[in-house]
């Protein structure tokens, strides 16, 4: 015992803290899933956007050959028609507040109540009023698109 109590004792030292950088392996790992992730849903939006960006073109487009309002609600109505029947089958059959309910967002009465009830006749009157017509143009082409890509919002 006399030998153990005879030795001389130190202070404990501790490791240097490991430095923060260069990173180990697994936060690499990390690291590289986490941007991975980020760029797949940044490529994803931005197919999604030129997607939306292409079907507006094609809704635009049915409607330039509209010389009168009535023609325009009467391809509004063709339009809808051709996306219902893509989302659908057997929708572009439906007449009547039917059609009107079924393209009603949902949540949103704007076929069924507002300015979408046009699409029942307003092809086949004589004369439109042309702001009815231009407050149904965004509607139509939202849900349009809406309709094509297959979302519900």
């Amino acid at each position: 015992m006399s030998a153990a109590t005879s030795l001389p004792l130190r202070d404990v030292h501790l490791p240097a803290t490991p430095s923060w950088w260069p990173l180990p392996p697994g936060w690499w790992a990390v690291l590289g899933v986490l941007a991975l992730c980020v760029l797949v849903a940044w490529a994803w939006r931005a197919h999604r956007r030129r997607q939306r960006r292409r079907w507006y073109a094609v809704f635009d487009a049915g409607l330039t050959a509209a010389a009168t309002p009535v023609d325009e609600v009467a391809a509004i109505a063709e339009l809808l028609r051709r996306a219902a029947r893509r989302r659908q089958p057997g929708a572009e059959l439906l007449q009547g507040q039917a059609w009107l309910t079924f393209l009603d967002a949902p949540g949103s009465r704007a076929f069924s109540e507002g300015d979408g009830r046009l699409l029942l006749d307003g092809g086949y009157r004589r004369e439109l009023d042309a702001d009815a017509v231009h407050r149904l143009r965004p509607l139509a082409r939202e849900r349009f698109v809406d309709l094509t890509l297959g979302r519900t919002r």
